[in-house]
């Protein structure tokens, strides 16, 4: 399968096991104790729209499909599944803290919370995992402390700022230092891709100082805007204190690569969920 990557550079390493395939960050590969990626479609049982790797159990797809999926999925890795902590996302920029309890929401119990699109944790062996299928992921480690986070950074978690509400959590929690910390932007939708109308354009106005609007949308003669999401959450981890030396960029968009990657876009919503996945041993 041909993959297309951003500007023909490609900015993370395929990974294969087993036939299931992943994507992981060169800068996060050095951390030994860390384990972390973000899925594919490949390597899946699932069929039809959903076909193969869909990691949502609420989009229709079969259960006993979907558990396959995550523990194909979880084997390559190198973790268990049962250790996996899932998120709820509804957009916000809610951050919730993940202690042992959690161990398992959402895979082997039901998730005892709503309305959490970021997750942080310290504890060794809890999974992280948060979903996409063109939304933002974004990646944190904090190798002083043995700590990490995921959050799912649409545009409404964008304009918010997620990505600073979570190193400010990590600094609350954990007393993680914003400049030791490694960050990166996930697979996801680029700005060729990504057509947004006036009034999410308005609200990143207001989100961004002036000087930055050239860099994060322009407008096209139709009145519709091009909007770059990978921009506005790396210019939002430079605001939050992370060293820009230290950000990880994906250079693949999720809705140019349709069969490699879901895509709410490229799929008119007929789709599966991808998965971002960290965790310290």
């Amino acid at each position: 399968m041909k993959i297309k990557w951003y500007k023909d550079k490609q900015l993370m390493n395929i990974n294969q096991k087993n036939k299931v395939t992943w994507l992981t960050y060169p800068a996060f590969e050095k951390f030994p104790g860390i384990v972390h990626g973000f899925s594919t479609r490949l390597g899946g049982v699932s069929q039809g729209i959903y076909e193969s790797m869909n990691l949502s159990f609420t989009r229709g797809d079969e259960e006993s499909a979907v558990r396959e999926n995550y523990r194909r999925l979880s084997a390559a890795m190198g973790f268990s599944m049962e250790d996996i902590v899932t998120s709820d996302q509804t957009h916000t920029t809610n951050v919730r803290v993940v202690t042992e309890e959690d161990r398992g929401n959402g895979i082997t119990k039901p998730r005892p919370y709503t309305d959490v699109d970021g997750m942080i944790t310290n504890v060794p062996g809890l999974v992280l995992a948060t979903f996409y299928a063109d939304c933002v992921p974004l990646f944190f480690i904090d190798p002083v402390h043995r700590a990490v986070g995921l959050s799912h950074s649409g545009w409404r978690g964008t304009v918010g700022k997620i990505g600073k509400v979570t190193v400010e959590k990590m600094t609350e929690e954990f007393q993680t230092d914003p400049s030791e910390l490694y960050a990166a932007i996930g697979p996801s939708i680029c700005q060729d891709c990504y057509e947004v109308s006036e009034d999410v354009i308005d609200q990143f106005r207001e989100a961004f100082e002036e000087k930055y609007w050239d860099v994060l949308f322009y407008r096209k003669p139709d009145g519709k805007y091009q909007l770059n999401l990978w921009e506005a959450n790396r210019r939002i981890f430079l605001d939050a204190g992370i060293k820009e030396e230290r950000i990880s960029m994906p250079g693949i968009c999720t809705c140019c690569n349709p069969l490699f990657l879901y895509s709410h876009r490229a799929s008119h919503g007929k789709r599966g969920n991808l998965g971002a996945f960290i965790t310290v041993r």
